[in-house]
This record gives structure tokens, C-alpha cells and sequence, in this order.
């Protein structure tokens, strides 16, 4: 009987599909296309959002507002706020003069506009050095060993357990008189609660497959943080950035109404609310107004903030 032919080939393999010639190009605008479609149905959504939120786009309108008076001052108003004018001195509020007039004739609109620069930059300098120096903190303690993480949690706590404002004074009295000073101070109140955040983000994050798969992949350990964690991390601690800029502001018109901010008479929020104080019963406007629209950039910002961090929480 014969033998059967061991080298026998095996069965023949499927024949790859043909190619489609112009599929590629057919398909890149078309993927295109849904993705516009989609950002702008997303789009949509947000604006209904916000109709049906009237207090959120009250608080947007609010921050447009001050944003404009910080960056463009003199389409706001044509007043000089250095400019003395005794003849007019302490006027009510009026059409000449929509905040009224202080102690030396100058027209408080003016320097209530003039001074946002001032006030929002150093606070908005204050959290930047919060959520650099807290996130750098939190993302040590997510990704290192339980020595460290533990080390920096209790600097952490120390920092919680501090109220903002003592611990900013504490601060701006060993640094001394100035705005760099201020922004400085307010930003070391801040770095404890961005830290919190930003160590239970990283420590999220970290778990993902695709920080596994890069990691068994060969990736150095600092460049997975870098590429991978820090972005699908940093959402959350931009929205409380947000809502710390509320914090913030209202930190630095405080150390400015105890007399550690700009020097007069450059105009400052805290230093104009500080300087009407002498002037309550015959002049109400100089710390009501100036108060107001500090209260007013205050809750704009938290109202922002949280709705930013709820956002974050439902995708």
C-alpha cells in the first residue's frame, strides 16, 4: 500500500479582499464631517444648557464684563482714576459719575475699573501658583511609593488645617508689602486643597489600561506621568481652579483692605473698599459699590467653577 506523502502543502489560504481604490479619501471627510456634526450638536446642548441656567449665563456675563474692564479699560470709560478734583468731591453716584466721587474728587467707576487689572491678575497669578505647586504636590503623592505619599499628605493637611486668610497673612508678613508679595501669599492658601485633588486624580488615572499598556510597553515612569496621567488628570483640577479664583480675588482684595497690596494711589479693589470705611455715614457708596461688584466677580466665579466640576462628573 503506499505511503502518504508527508510534505503534502496544506490548504490554499483565503485570498485577501481586493482593494478598494478611493476608500481612504472617501472616508477621511466623511469621519470628518461626523466629528463637526457632533461637536456642534454638543454645542448646541450647552447653549439650551445655559438658557435653561439663567444664573450661570448671568455669572458668564459678569466675568465678559470684568474681563473687558481688565483688558480694555478705556473702552469703558474716559476717566482718568488718578485725577483729583476737589470741587467734586464725595458725589453721589450720578450721571457724570455712575459709582459717585471719593475724598479727592476722583471718579470711583474709574477706579473700580481701572483697578480689575490689578486685582484679578494678581489672583489669577496667586492660583496659577497654587495649581502648579499643588499639582506638582499631588501628582508626587499619586505616583510615588507610601513614604512619600504619606510625607506630602501631612504637609497637606497642615496647609488644610490652617484657615486661607491666616495662613496667607502669616505669609505676606515675612515677605512684605506689594503685589508680587499677595499673589504669592494667596497662592500658598490654595495649594492644599488643588493638592487633595489633583493626588486622588493621578491616583485614578494611574489604574487606566492605557497607562498599563504603556507601561508594559517600555515607557519611562515620568514620561507615563507626563503624556498619559497629567492630561486625563488635569480636568477636574482645572474646574476647582476655577472656583479658587473666586477664593482668590477675594483673598487679595482682603490683604489689600489691611494695607499689603498696591501702594496708593494706585487704585486696588480692597484698598478702595478700605479707604471709604472712613467714609460710611456720609458717603456709602465708596465700599457699598466697590463691594458689590466684588461679591458680584465672587459668585460668578464659584457659579462657574461648580458648574464646570459638575460637567466633569457627568462626561
Amino acid at each position: 500500500m503506499p505511503s502518504l506523502p508527508t510534505d503534502s502543502p496544506g490548504p490554499a489560504p483565503y485570498p485577501a479582499p481586493p482593494a478598494q481604490p478611493g476608500t481612504d479619501r472617501a472616508e477621511g471627510p466623511e469621519a470628518r464631517e461626523a466629528g463637526a456634526r457632533r461637536a456642534g450638536r454638543v454645542a448646541l446642548r450647552r447653549v439650551a444648557a445655559l438658557w435653561r441656567a439663567p444664573g450661570l449665563a448671568l455669572s458668564l456675563l459678569v466675568l465678559l464684563l470684568v474681563l473687558g474692564w481688565a483688558l480694555l479699560p478705556g473702552l469703558f470709560t474716559a476717566a482718568d482714576p488718578l485725577r483729583a478734583d476737589p470741587a467734586h468731591r464725595l458725589l453721589a453716584p450720578g450721571a457724570g459719575h455712575p459709582l459717585g466721587t471719593d475724598h479727592l474728587g476722583r471718579d470711583l467707576y474709574a477706579r473700580v475699573v481701572h483697578g480689575t487689572a490689578r486685582s484679578l491678575g494678581t489672583a489669577f497669578a496667586a492660583v496659577a501658583l497654587g495649581v502648579l505647586a499643588g499639582g506638582a504636590l499631588g501628582a508626587v503623592a499619586g505616583v510615588a511609593g507610601r513614604a512619600v505619599d504619606a510625607v506630602v499628605m501631612r504637609v497637606v493637611d497642615v496647609l488644610l488645617a490652617v484657615p486661607g486668610l491666616l495662613l496667607s497673612l502669616a505669609v505676606v508678613s515675612a515677605l512684605g508689602f506689594g503685589t508680587a508679595q499677595v499673589a504669592c501669599a494667596v497662592g500658598v492658601g490654595t495649594v492644599g486643597g488643588i493638592a487633595r485633588v489633583s493626588r486622588a486624580q493621578v491616583r485614578r488615572v494611574r489604574g487606566g489600561e492605557y497607562v498599563e499598556a504603556a507601561r508594559l510597553a517600555g515607557v519611562a515612569g515620568p514620561l507615563i506621568l507626563l503624556r498619559h496621567i497629567v492630561p486625563n488628570a488635569a480636568p477636574p483640577v482645572l474646574a476647582l481652579a476655577v472656583t479658587e479664583c473666586g477664593t482668590a480675588v477675594l483673598g487679595v482684595a482682603s490683604l489689600g483692605f489691611l494695607g499689603f497690596g498696591a501702594p496708593p494711589p494706585a487704585p486696588e479693589w480692597g484698598a478702595l473698599i478700605s479707604t471709604g470705611r472712613d467714609y460710611l455715614v456720609s458717603a456709602w457708596w465708596l465700599t457699598t459699590l466697590p463691594g458689590l461688584v466684588l461679591v458680584a466677580l465672587v459668585v460668578a466665579l464659584h457659579r462657574v467653577g461648580r458648574a464646570l466640576e459638575r460637567e466633569e462628573r457627568t462626561g
